[in-house]
């Protein structure tokens, strides 16, 4: 437990509440601003440990119980990377056409100790609503902790069961690729992935049905980071195995990458290995050679997503799911093997 001394040497926050009076930080927030029923005792126990501490309440939340908020918390594990960014972007334009502003909470990692912090500063302010980006694992732990009493929406590329959400199709979209590089006639497709928001993502999920409903070899999964680089020394020891005649990475910037260890190596893309990116990165076609890819249409997702929490918060019901398959995009970084493998 906190000690008096510790939260005295600092503004009590609505997580320190928390902790005193035993309960979840949720619990808290809805003593505050009176969105939903509290038990007597939960209620006797928040207002005590708010005197013990000397707790104020923000005035967004002071205000909350007198008129509904306008203000729509996202919170996501990266704001600067293409999809998150976009994300963003299409969730904040589709508010602001409906007169919301929004609020950004980044949770820097799945830690308990940081989602917690996250999640009580979010919490603390007056909401109508929260947008979660599940795009990896601090994005999924978020989600676990918010309060079921608020609106809330989850964006991925994956189905999380029990809670609304807008997704991309990224099984069924990494299939259709991978499908689309075996009708070139290679033998079978490695896969090079992106860090996965669990145990296995969709577009690893999608690469695997493609090739066990082939019938082709299934090769050793090759793990690449967020950080394109890390493609480039995945893409020389591809470049050393004269099997490998196609690639597909988790997303375009890796993509890139491990371009640059096969052209180290001394290898032509496409003529010697084909690769493929997933995202469609404003950079893919206008790299050398362009880069075939899956456009996702990330802006759109937010705006999806944003559709989504606006029917709950003004209490229309309607849809709690929303899915959009993206699209194959063709380009000169693949083709048909030409004896490499063959």
């Amino acid at each position: 437990m906190t000690s008096r001394a510790g939260v005295n040497s600092r503004n009590p926050t609505i997580s320190d509440v928390a902790e005193r009076a035993g309960v979840s930080v949720p619990t808290v927030s809805r003593v505050l601003t009176g969105a939903a029923r509290v038990s007597p005792a939960k209620r006797e126990a928040v207002e005590a440990a708010i005197a013990e501490l000397n707790f104020r309440p923000s005035a967004a939340a002071r205000v909350l119980v007198s008129r509904r908020p306008q203000t729509i918390a996202v919170v996501a594990g990266n704001t600067s990377r293409y999809g998150y960014a976009e994300t963003i972007r299409g969730i904040e334009m589709a508010a602001r056409a409906e007169g919301y502003t929004v609020m950004i909470t980044v949770v820097e990692s799945a830690d308990e100790v940081e989602v917690d912090r996250a999640i009580g500063a979010t919490l603390s302010q007056a909401l109508a609503g929260v947008v979660v980006l599940k795009f990896d694992p601090p994005g999924v732990a978020a989600l676990r902790r918010l309060s079921t009493d608020l609106p809330v929406v989850a964006l991925s590329g994956t189905r999380e069961t029990g809670v609304r959400q807008a997704v991309l199709d990224e099984t069924g979209a990494a299939e259709e690729l991978t499908d689309y590089l075996l009708g070139l006639g290679h033998r079978t497709v490695h896969h090079v992935r992106v860090p996965p928001s669990r145990r296995v993502d969709g577009r690893t999920t999608g690469w695997r049905r493609a090739l066990l409903k082939a019938g082709a070899p299934v090769p050793p999964l090759l793990d690449g980071t967020w950080a394109p680089n890390s493609g480039i020394a995945i893409g020389r020891v591809l470049a050393e195995d004269p099997e490998v005649t196609a690639v597909f990475c988790g997303n375009d910037e890796l993509a890139m990458g491990v371009m640059r260890g096969i052209a180290d190596k001394g290898l032509r893309i496409p003529a010697d290995i084909s690769v493929a990116g997933f995202d469609d990165h404003p950079l893919a076609e206008l790299w050398s050679p362009p880069l075939t890819t899956v456009e996702q249409d990330f802006e759109g997702l937010g705006r999806r997503g944003f559709e989504l929490l606006l029917q709950v918060v003004e209490g229309s019901g309607g849809r709690r799911f929303s899915s959009e398959l993206p699209r194959l995009v063709v380009r000169e970084s693949t083709a048909a093997p030409r004896g490499r493998g063959t």
